[in-house]
């Protein structure tokens, strides 16, 4: 837990194809320039050092494929709302590119990965940790669109990776996090989920100053309204 003159850590994890992002989005879009995203994709371990096809045999989905030392490095900074150099990853290539990009956090910080509450040290550095659980068919086929429009991936090799890898790693690291989050969400979203995460973001914003005091009923409306009507699963 931070001290109240230090910036928001918020977790927000769950299996690939959960909706990590687009929850990000949605709460960026409420919080404006006083929240920032952070993904933990961008700390993947550069692979360059081994040839293409080496590299696409390797597997992904367990935790030991993130750079922890650099991702800590980096919440460390945000916590202290420090401006440093975050690693920029492409998954055409399995590497890191040469550039790094220059991060300046925000009050909230809000961070998206796969494993971000497995680590113990790296737990602890969070004020809150949001779990999304989504079934796992709708997981497939959100992962399945994404690979295939945004990294460049044949959807032959995507349902490969998805059946050998991605589901029985998330079954082995990804879904026994629930257990230390303090919110689960289930999707898709309903009225009493958008009240839980409400009243579970509403003290740590408040405190901050992030929202007016008096806002309270008005941030739990707009939530609400942003996270039930759940565009993204159609």
């Amino acid at each position: 837990m931070s001290a109240t003159n230090d910036n928001l850590l918020i977790a927000i994890v769950g299996g690939s194809g959960a909706g990590k992002t687009w929850l990000v989005g949605r709460l960026c879009a409420i919080l404006g320039e006083k929240a920032c995203h952070l993904a933990l994709d961008d700390f993947y371990r550069d692979r360059s050092h081994l040839p293409p096809s080496r590299r696409a045999r390797l597997n992904f989905d367990v935790p030991h494929a993130i750079d922890w030392s650099d991702a800590g490095r980096v919440l460390r900074a945000g916590r202290a709302g420090t401006s440093t150099a975050v690693p920029q990853y492409d998954f055409a290539t399995h590497s890191r590119r040469a550039e790094t990009r220059r991060w300046s956090p925000a009050p909230v910080v809000l961070v998206e990965g796969l494993w971000l509450l497995r680590p113990p040290e790296v737990r602890r550095l969070f004020d809150l940790s949001i779990f999304l659980d989504a079934p796992e068919n709708l997981r497939f086929s959100r992962r399945l669109a994404r690979d295939t429009a945004e990294r460049g991936y044949a959807p032959a090799a995507v349902r490969s990776r998805i059946q050998a890898s991605v589901t029985p790693m998330h079954a082995r690291y990804v879904e026994p996090q629930r257990r230390w989050a303090d919110v689960v969400l289930a999707q898709p979203f309903q009225a009493a989920d958008a009240d839980r995460l409400a009243a579970a973001l509403w003290p740590l914003l408040s405190a901050r100053g992030v929202l007016p005091c008096g806002g309270r009923e008005t941030f739990r409306n707009d939530l609400s309204a942003r996270l039930v009507d759940y565009a993204y699963a159609n």
